[in-house]
């Protein structure tokens, strides 16, 4: 058999593989909020160009509502563009969206374990427990005080 013949076989089978694991996948059961049509991979980073706030700005102002969703890569992202839906996010439905996305990779090399990599839980406010009173008190900031001066 010809290299060229393996080769076209190999991406035969991972086309395949693809399309089936494509169409097999759940789609989000969650009703995004308007926003533009990402592309496959890159969702819609595209867009952002070299100065992201304007490209966002502009967004939002062609999707009227104050709340907008892009994809950032794979990533799903909303976008807040009025004080109002900010504060009810940030306010009112804290606990719902305080947790960030935890990546395969940050959990393979451990990094899901310290504070910044965590899930929002009382793992993560155990760990802010200990940081704010053993390592960032008054009393532990001044006995560092020679060593940054």
């Amino acid at each position: 058999m010809s290299p060229l013949r393996v080769v076209i076989f190999l991406l035969l089978v991972r086309s395949i593989w693809t399309f089936t694991h494509i169409l097999s996948c759940p789609k989000n059961e969650h009703k995004l909020s308007p926003g533009p049509q990402p592309l496959p991979i890159i969702g819609n980073l595209h867009m952002l160009g070299s100065f992201p706030h304007r490209a966002l700005q502009s967004l939002a102002k062609k999707y009227t509502p104050p709340i907008m969703s892009l994809r950032l890569g794979h990533v799903p992202t909303i976008v807040i563009s009025s004080s109002q839906a900010t504060e009810l996010f940030l306010k009112t439905h804290d606990t719902v969206f305080a947790s960030r996305t935890i990546f395969q990779a940050s959990k393979v090399i451990g990094m899901s374990k310290g504070i910044a990599f965590t899930e929002y839980g009382p793992y993560w406010h155990s760990h802010r427990e200990l940081i704010t009173l053993q390592l960032l008190s008054a009393s532990k900031i001044e006995s560092f005080a020679p060593m940054r001066k």
